[in-house]
């Protein structure tokens, strides 16, 4: 039976983007599968940058400075041609980003499934790079709605799709080791500002001239250079032949590790189990926690620490001057780049972790050590203690790119890997809803108290406990999740049926595919090479950046 994820915008491409094209012959080396996926998340992460965009663009018109007008709101915005625009009109581009991700992963997951990771990679790549061309054109003819349907839209399309594209996959080619695989994936999404972001700044001062703010210009180079990429990676995509297994690896034994079926649920029933949504809890709760962070990173060290980031301990944040809240702002922006690869590295040390671990005790690790870290954020911030409270907020932010890693593997250990990259993109409208949660609980609470009168070094107290008590609720979920009922799970030979046309694709041995057990061959050593190379400077730049904190 036909079903609306049975088809999608781009579907009609056949031949070389076939599933059936993309199974892996005897031979291939499973290694070169993670560069593939660290190819297209490393350029759909630039979602997490894009408010590098933010203030060049509200000097669109005027260049040296924004020209205001004092009747312009949202919808008026979205037209004009003589006045330049808010940071808040902007900003919606970013929420459409992870409402849109969200929407387009549950609803095309399940064609992604059938379609196979190299078309979805395909139509990701036509979608974010079109949709970034799309903004291009709407900063030439200064129209915010055609940024909005451009970058936000149809690029949300594409970071949907192409988020979820490689889970399945890896899933499949390392088995006896899901965390660490998805890891390496995921990981590159939380990465792709870090890389983005500067590249972007240097972008935009080489276009900048008296006329231009470079941003139009920066929309087309990246566009291009993040096509090719995600082309790369879409064409290097393979998956394993039906039944596959690494040399000498057996799955675990049911007994000894119940919480890693090997059967499969299907699409249709996953999310009718209590499972499926006490997981959907935990990833919203562990996410809307840290993603209240992220949002406020930078004005929340500027507030608490104030003159003391400087060496003037005796002034608050509102005692400074205009050059020393710069000198602040520019110590933040380090904070915020230091929590970003504290964020990148939690996603592979997280996921790899839960190999050996478990997942479920992955992530009561990631509650009980967040309730106790936000507790302590406050007193931290009370003595003065710098260093405690970057620190602490490091490593909140590990666990919060942890869970993102985490969870593709730990759907696989209850719902079997015939479906998980389906299942997760139902999963992500999760990460749809903390994105509304994280945010709101943070910022109106922060304004509630400022206008009761509460000092700026004090109004996050009460929003830490607010946090910690959610990472409370989460604990509880987790502790809820256990294995499934037998009658979730679908019949043999209802999984033969949708695994013999993979198997019939590719005859042959299926015991061993390149390097199993560890190692890189010259082929993967230079697909890594050319992922590698740009986290390294992503990396680099970074750090330059946060020094300053130190």
């Amino acid at each position: 039976m036909t079903t609306t994820t049975d088809t999608m915008p781009g579907s009609y491409a056949g031949g070389i983007l076939d599933r059936e094209r993309i199974i892996a012959r005897p031979g291939f080396n499973r290694w070169l599968a993670p560069p593939a996926a660290l190819a297209i998340h490393l350029c759909i992460g630039m979602a997490y940058g894009f408010s590098v965009f933010w203030l060049p663009l509200t000097k669109a018109i005027g260049i040296s400075q924004s020209v205001a007008c004092a009747d312009l709101n949202l919808l008026t915005a979205l037209f004009t041609t003589t006045c330049d625009w808010r940071v808040a009109d902007l900003g919606w581009i970013y929420t459409l980003f992870f409402v849109l991700l969200g929407s387009a992963a549950a609803i095309w997951g399940g064609w992604l499934e059938h379609a196979g990771p190299r078309k979805a990679g395909f139509v990701s790549a036509l979608c974010w790079c079109g949709g970034i061309a799309v903004a291009a054109v709407g900063v030439i003819t200064h129209q915010l709605w055609l940024m909005w349907l451009g970058a936000g839209m149809i690029g949300g399309v594409g970071l949907g799709l192409g988020y979820i594209s490689p889970v399945s996959t890896l899933i499949k080619w390392f088995p006896d080791r899901r965390g660490m695989a998805t890891g390496m994936a995921i990981m590159g999404f939380g990465g792709g500002a870090m890389i983005g972001a500067p590249l972007a700044d240097i972008l935009m001062n080489f276009f900048k001239t008296p006329d231009s703010v470079g941003v139009w210009q920066t929309f087309f180079v990246m566009a291009a250079i993040y096509f090719v990429f995600m082309m790369g990676g879409a064409f290097a995509y393979r998956i394993p032949p039906a039944g596959w297994r690494p040399d000498g690896w057996t799955p675990p034994a049911s007994a000894k590790k119940a919480m890693i079926t090997s059967h499969h649920v299907h699409l249709r029933d996953a999310h009718k189990t209590r499972q499926f949504w006490l997981i959907w809890a935990v990833l919203c709760l562990n996410v809307s926690a840290g993603i209240g962070v992220i949002g406020m990173a930078s004005p929340m060290l500027q507030e608490i620490f104030g003159g003391r980031l400087i060496g003037h301990s005796e002034l608050t944040f509102t005692q400074l001057d205009d050059g020393q809240k710069t000198a602040v702002a520019a110590i933040a922006a380090g904070f915020a780049g230091l929590l970003s690869l504290f964020n990148i590295g939690g996603r592979f040390f997280w996921a790899s972790l839960s190999d050996r671990i478990g997942r479920k005790n992955t992530y009561y690790c990631f509650f009980v050590l967040g309730v106790v870290l936000y507790t302590l954020a406050p007193s931290a911030a009370h003595l003065g203690s710098q260093s405690l409270f970057v620190g602490i907020f490091c490593v909140i932010l590990s666990m919060y790119g942890g869970g993102f890693s985490t969870i593709p593997a730990y759907l696989a250990d209850i719902f079997g890997t015939q479906f998980v990259g389906a299942i997760h993109g139902r999963l992500l409208t999760a990460w749809a809803t903390a994105g509304i949660i994280g945010p709101v609980v943070v910022n109106y609470i922060r304004e509630f108290q400022i206008a009761a009168g509460i000092p700026r070094e004090q109004v996050y107290d009460f929003t830490m406990y607010i946090l910690a008590g959610m990472l409370v609720l989460g604990l509880i979920a987790n502790a809820l999740v256990g294995p499934l009922h037998q009658k979730w799970y679908m019949k043999s030979e209802e999984v033969a049926a949708l695994q013999a046309k993979s198997a019939a694709a590719r005859a042959g041995p299926v015991g061993s595919f390149g390097i199993s057990k560890g190692g890189l061959d010259a082929k993967a050593i230079l697909a890594w090479a050319v992922v590698g190379i740009p986290i390294l400077w992503g990396v680099w730049m970074t750090l330059q950046k946060t020094a300053a904190l130190f």
